[in-house]
């Protein structure tokens, strides 16, 4: 069974930082890539990025703001937002999906399964 809990978000003032934090059972960290949607108010579901046992895939538009690590003691996945802005607001998503097509799970919307997600708002 596939669980995914995060944990993290919050109010950030614009140019700081936050991270986010996803824990998964043993069976979806071994077996998923790990990842992160986002979706702001009015907006669709965007991809992030994706992190497995064999490499890292991230959107280009958060490539070297956002920062993806895993941890395989504690089933956990990071996100590290770095220079947050205002459009960064949204609900962002905990998703796992093929581990061997990082760049599918962020791009092609493969997501296999949610997490139930967690609000980040920029704001001063």
């Amino acid at each position: 069974q596939v669980q995914l809990v995060e944990s993290g978000g919050g109010l950030v003032q614009p140019g700081g930082s936050l991270r986010l934090s996803c824990v998964a059972n043993k069976y979806t960290f071994d077996l998923y890539g790990l990842g992160w949607y986002r979706q702001a108010p009015g907006k669709e579901r965007e991809g992030l990025s994706c992190i497995s046992a064999t490499g890292e895939y991230y959107k280009d538009s958060v490539k070297g703001r956002f920062v993806m690590s895993r941890d395989s003691a504690t089933n956990t996945v990071y996100l590290q937002m770095n220079d947050l802005q205002a459009d960064d607001t949204a609900v962002y998503y905990c998703v796992a999906g093929p581990r061997y097509a990082c760049s599918g799970v962020v791009e092609r919307n493969r997501v296999d399964y949610w997490g139930q997600g967690t609000q980040v708002t920029v704001s001063w």
